[in-house]
């Protein structure tokens, strides 16, 4: 009976020889880490800090070393995310082939020189229009980015789903809505408008945004509550500190008459809560629209969100679910301006844009995707950013009723909860036919037996056989796989590798037989004695 601790010593052994290609017994620590961020891992992932420590990983220190094979099972036994992403086994498993898509999509959409830069805000009309970044961080991790996506650039609106969600957070649903509606509004995101209660139609669009200002920590001072969401903001990034814009706030606030138009009509109506500072209030929310970050951090934010509020690269629990459920809803009807509603029929994600160009769009339970281009069009939105959107749900099966539509011819990424047993079957018996040993090896780390056959009893050893691939062979008889099973037809793999007058294959296996013949008699001999 084979046992747990058994399978295990098998996958870490399949997996160090997939890295240990030269068969030293040893492994590069630079190819190690190539690996890991081939899967998504970076090395700055605070998940992976303790490994990075290691001598092995120092190499100002000490250059040349390497990873054992005893001190790899080490590390996979104390990392369960090394394990899983060297086994393919996170949620987008062939994550480079994904990330080769996304760079398609983004020299695509780059070439799209349409929109002009806000102007109604003077220091945003001063950015760079051409500037474009794309960053993903998936549930389980996984990053990529591509562009300027290091280049920091103000929240803007794309702020306001994270204020609504320290607003439900401190006074739960319930109280926050009796200020602050929850339907699109159906005009732009400054109209002077409210609904028929004479509050703001939902907390994505400027009157909600402020009305979650007026919320937030309001029994204390207005540096401490623009602290907390600072913090906040740091806590969704992963830790990464955030950067504040003067100037943009500055510009903000001198030109804030609509704003302040907004203010007095919603006070007018007695929506704020009892004793409301209106001035603190548009201060507070100009500052929080002036926070600074990049895409590649801002990815995760998105991320946490797509996680249920815990951080995928942290652990760390940010939101409740209840809350962030409730921001994914408003997000998806009301987070797009005035194209909220095309948005969702086109695109079915929740997303929030900014006029700086931001975009934060969330894939619930896969990933969250940060998109930043200057270029607006006229309702508000990043031109670059909503055509990025639909490319990718052209592309991807993303879109939440894509799975009403049958076969669809639309790439899946994901991987599958329930794997079905034949399409690993089918991976391992193509990787034998084509003598891909790496994925072989991957595949025997996740599990699969190497025994295993197709519905025609055609097992890995008898495409290896056929098709002449005599490492497969080697590998498999190392194995100590079944040297002659038979398919439907009554073939072996030697029989099959005779067929096809592979020489070398005939002799290995005739060979790897008679041993194995021998072995079966002494111990027949040996029990026989006994």
């Amino acid at each position: 009976m084979i046992t747990t601790t058994q399978i295990d010593n098998n996958a870490a052994d399949s997996l160090f020889r997939m890295l240990d290609h030269e068969g030293k017994n040893s492994i590069d620590p630079d190819k190690f880490l190539r690996q890991l961020s081939g899967a998504g891992i970076l090395q700055d992932d605070p998940r992976i800090r303790e490994l990075l420590a290691l001598p092995q990983f120092r190499q100002q220190i000490t250059k040349g070393n390497q990873i054992a094979k005893t001190e790899f099972n080490e590390i996979l036994q104390q990392n369960a995310l090394v394990k899983k992403s060297l086994s393919k086994n996170l949620v987008i498993p062939d994550f480079e082939t994904f990330c080769q898509q996304i760079q398609d999509i983004f020299l695509d959409t780059q070439r799209n020189k349409g929109g002009k830069v806000a102007d109604y805000i003077p220091q945003l009309a001063r950015v760079d229009p051409e500037q474009f970044a794309i960053s993903i961080c998936t549930v389980d991790g996984q990053r990529y980015s591509i562009g300027d996506s290091s280049t920091d650039f103000c929240l803007q609106s794309s702020c306001k789903p994270i204020n609504y969600c320290l607003a439900l957070e401190e006074l739960g649903e319930e109280k926050v809505h009796t200020h602050v509606g929850r339907e699109p509004s159906g005009q732009s995101f400054n109209e002077l408008a409210l609904n028929l209660k004479g509050l703001p139609h939902n907390p994505m669009i400027n009157a909600g945004a402020m009305m979650s200002c007026s919320l937030i920590d309001n029994k204390n001072n207005i540096a401490d509550r623009f602290d907390k969401v600072n913090k906040t903001w740091q806590a969704l990034c992963g830790g990464k500190k955030m950067s504040f814009n003067n100037s943009v706030y500055l510009s903000e606030r001198q030109t804030a008459d609509r704003n302040f138009a907004l203010a007095y009509f919603m006070r007018e109506k007695n929506a704020f809560p009892e004793n409301t500072n209106l001035t603190e209030t548009l201060e507070f929310y100009f500052q929080s629209c002036s926070i600074e970050s990049s895409t590649y951090d801002l990815s995760v934010a998105a991320a946490t969100l797509a996680n249920a509020g815990t951080n995928p690269l942290t652990g760390n629990s940010i939101f409740k679910s209840s809350t962030v459920q409730n921001c994914l809803s408003l997000m998806l009807s009301c987070g797009m301006y005035d194209f909220s509603g095309e948005f969702a029929f086109k695109i079915g994600l929740p997303a929030k844009s900014g006029v700086s160009g931001a975009l934060m769009l969330v894939i619930p339970n896969l990933m969250g995707i940060s998109i930043w281009s200057p270029r607006l069009d006229a309702v508000g939105n990043s031109v670059r950013g909503v055509e990025f959107c639909e490319r990718l749900v052209e592309r991807f099966s993303f879109h939440p009723y894509d799975s009403l539509t049958g076969h669809s011819t639309k790439v899946n990424p994901r991987k599958k909860e329930n794997e079905f047993k034949a399409s690993k079957v089918m991976e391992l018996i193509r990787s034998a036919s084509h003598g891909d040993l790496d994925e072989i090896l991957r595949l025997e780390a996740e599990g699969v037996n190497p025994d295993i056959s197709d519905y025609d009893g055609r097992t890995p050893l008898h495409l290896a056989a056929c098709e002449d691939q005599i490492e497969v062979v080697k590998h498999l008889i190392q194995k100590e796989v079944q040297l002659s099973p038979k398919d439907r037809w009554g073939n072996t793999p030697l029989e099959d590798a005779k067929k096809f007058k592979n020489k070398d294959i005939v002799n290995l296996l005739e060979n790897a037989i008679k041993s194995q013949n021998k072995d079966y008699n002494k111990s027949k001999i040996l029990v026989s004695k006994k």
